[in-house]
């Protein structure tokens, strides 16, 4: 794949919708630890690194809207290095906890915040390699 600088250099890249696309910038770095990485536009669109992925910040225009209260259209799921952290960090900034961190039998430790307009968000620490046949799932590709 070719790089560009102008698109992150990720393979799947979510677009989220928010009502104030600067507003929302400033939160998610804060909360979440998300830094801006190319503004397109004072309140347009954003790039914002995440880890070694990446989020658009898209702003309200024609059918695009965030999420209507107590409606969940989706979820995202960050990889972190500690979720207890993370999770004190993002309620200290104002994340609304949805679940709080919990071990899972398939080895991850995982919490579920929602931010500033109402998009969920799941943050993820890897505890062990557990094979899914071990907890009930199905291995269909090693890929």
């Amino acid at each position: 794949m070719k790089q560009n600088r102008s698109i992150p250099d990720a393979t799947v890249i979510p677009v989220l919708i928010y009502p104030d696309v600067r507003e929302a910038v400033a939160w998610l770095g804060a909360a979440f630890g998300f830094t801006e990485r190319v503004r397109i536009g004072e309140g347009h669109r954003s790039q914002l690194n995440v880890g070694d992925g990446a989020v658009i910040i898209g702003d309200v225009r024609g059918d695009r809207r965030p999420p209507r209260p107590g409606e969940a259209t989706h979820s995202v799921i960050v990889r972190v290095p500690d979720v207890r952290a993370h999770c004190e960090r993002a309620r200290r900034r104002g994340a609304r906890i949805l679940a709080e961190p919990f071990d899972f039998e398939f080895g991850e430790r995982q919490y579920t915040a929602e931010d500033l307009a109402g998009h969920q968000w799941t943050f993820s620490q890897t505890l062990a390699d557990v094979a899914p046949q071990e907890w009930g799932g199905t291995t269909v590709s090693e890929g």
